[in-house]
């Protein structure tokens, strides 16, 4: 059994017969208090976020996951479906696994899917994926000075705030992580 000291985002622990992925871990000494480690994490079957304090050296249960990068086929009502570029197997992922980070997926773009067994238990997008806008407003002569902003429709579905001097069929980087347009990309 692995103790406290080995929690680290991004490992998946069982907490309270959960499969829960750790997004922050914090040891505190509070004065003369005992050490403990407040831990953030997510329910991997609803993605709720749970927040617990664990006693500094208490055991855990982590849970091994095997990754492979796996590439994204199609939406399929509320499952995204996934391609294994080795075998050709296809894995069905329901939309609430994959979080908000789903509308920046295009078809055929990459993912690395983490494994307990057969379960899916974490989907991990590149930190930068390259987009095509969809739709937005045009862009006027002379809107760069400022660092105004307007909403953006992307091919996938997502919507990104963008500087007004971009338009309609620019291609865009957009952060994956925190949804910001990053700048745009020479066709």
């Amino acid at each position: 059994m692995a103790t406290t000291s080995d929690l680290r985002p991004g490992i998946v622990i069982r907490f309270n017969n959960e499969l829960c992925t750790v997004l922050e871990s914090q040891h505190r000494t509070p004065g003369n208090l005992r050490a403990f480690y407040q831990v953030k994490m997510r329910q991997i079957k609803n993605g709720k976020l749970l927040e617990n304090r664990f006693r500094s050296g208490e055991e855990i249960d982590i849970v091994r996951v095997e990754r492979k990068t796996m590439q994204f086929l199609y939406r399929d009502a509320e499952d995204m479906v996934f391609m294994d570029t080795e075998t050709y197997d296809q894995v069905h992922v329901p939309e609430v696994v994959v979080g908000e980070q789903a509308g920046y997926l295009k078809e055929s773009g990459e993912a690395t899917i983490s494994f307990n067994g057969s379960d899916v238990v974490q989907v991990e997008l590149p930190p930068h994926v390259t987009l095509l806008i969809a739709h937005t407003e045009p862009g006027v002569k002379g809107d760069t000075a400022t660092g105004a902003t307007k909403p953006a429709t992307m091919e996938s579905g997502a919507t990104v705030q963008v500087p007004l001097f971009v338009n309609e069929g620019d291609m865009i980087r957009v952060d994956t992580r925190t949804g910001e347009y990053l700048d745009r990309v020479k066709n």
